[in-house]
């Protein structure tokens, strides 16, 4: 009888170390392939974001480099050769805040037109302010930094006076007759210890401390009054007025006006509309000898402000024009001011 072979049973416990075996291998390939698969997407992820990462630098150097370009810079790229030659004055002396603000008035044909009549008038005769005066007031007192304004008309048309200041005039000019109404006005009827000095004309001091000196009108041609009005430069100050009484709306910060004659009153008060608390006008006749007795002398308008700016929180301002002297009032309110 032919015995028939059976097959070898492996040892208890064998046979299910082979199972297990086999199912590890089984997963584990199938582990290591996911493993590999996900190694290969983290990859892809970590490529991409690099990518992105990059093109994300990339853009912000763009952007930084357009944000460092100044406004004017930027303009200039986009003017032709004779817009730029007739633009020189704006893009070299005036101020960078007032000229991000004024640029798009720059290119309007009746801006272009006007400064083709004063580059003219500037080569053919003498023209107050010299050219670097003109936009002195932008300098001096630069858009954010105004906080009251004061509105004359025509610039003074003799020599070593009008230097892009309303009411102003270069030194040692002695002080012309509507000022000295001024200085009368300040020392009689708001500030005693106001020194009074006609021979010191410039008031410079006043600007530098946020009182925008503007007149209507920016150039005249010498010894000639009012030879450079409605040629454009009208347009271009009302757009200055503007621009300041839609900032300070929008934003809340404090903005007087000084305004004397009716010129200046008719300008704001056009503009302006309707009152808003944080903007403060203050109206009289013009301080010139042929109308300063009816009604500018006694309007007590610079006490008036600067009894408005420090309820509002806001330094007062030394109304002084000698060198060295200063208001003690003024002075030692400005010490205690919450700022």
């Amino acid at each position: 009888m032919t015995e028939v072979k059976r097959p070898r049973e492996a040892p208890d416990g064998v046979e299910s170390i082979k199972k297990q075996r086999t199912l590890m291998d089984f997963f584990g390939a199938k582990n290591v392939e996911v493993r590999k698969r996900e190694s290969e997407e983290k990859a892809g992820d970590a490529k991409e974001t690099v990518t992105t990462e990059q093109e994300a630098r990339s853009e912000e150097v763009e952007t930084t480099v357009v944000s460092n370009l100044s406004a004017k810079e930027v303009f200039r790229e986009h003017l032709k050769p004779h817009e730029a030659a007739l633009l020189s004055l704006e893009l070299e002396t005036m101020d960078d805040t007032w000229f991000a603000k004024l640029k798009d008035e720059f290119s309007k044909p009746y801006f272009l037109k006007l400064k083709e009549f004063v580059t003219e008038q500037q080569k053919n005769c003498t023209v107050f302010p010299p050219p670097s005066d003109i936009y002195s007031w932008s300098r001096l007192t630069p858009f954010n930094g105004v906080r009251v304004v004061v509105i004359g008309q025509d610039p003074y048309h003799n020599f070593n006076q009008a230097h892009g200041l309303a009411f102003s005039v270069k030194p040692p000019t002695m002080a012309p007759p509507s000022l000295k109404n001024i200085y009368k006005e300040l020392k009689e009827h708001n500030y005693a210890d106001f020194v009074v000095d006609n021979r010191s004309g410039d008031l410079t001091n006043w600007a530098e401390q946020g009182v925008l000196l503007l007149n209507t009108c920016l150039t005249v041609r010498a010894h000639n009054a009012n030879s450079h009005s409605k040629r454009g430069w009208e347009q271009f100050t009302k757009r200055v007025v503007q621009l300041l009484i839609q900032d300070r709306k929008r934003t809340g910060k404090p903005l007087g006006f000084l305004l004397w004659g009716s010129n200046a009153i008719n300008l704001v008060q056009g503009i302006l509309g309707g009152s808003a608390e944080n903007i403060l006008v203050l109206k009289s006749v013009h301080p010139s000898p042929l109308s300063a007795s009816r009604g500018f002398f006694g309007n007590n308008h610079f006490r008036k402000m600067n009894d408005w700016l420090y309820d509002q929180n806001e330094t007062m301002i030394d109304w002084s024009v000698v060198k060295g002297k200063t208001l003690k009032e003024v002075e030692k309110k400005n010490l205690v001011l919450d700022i």
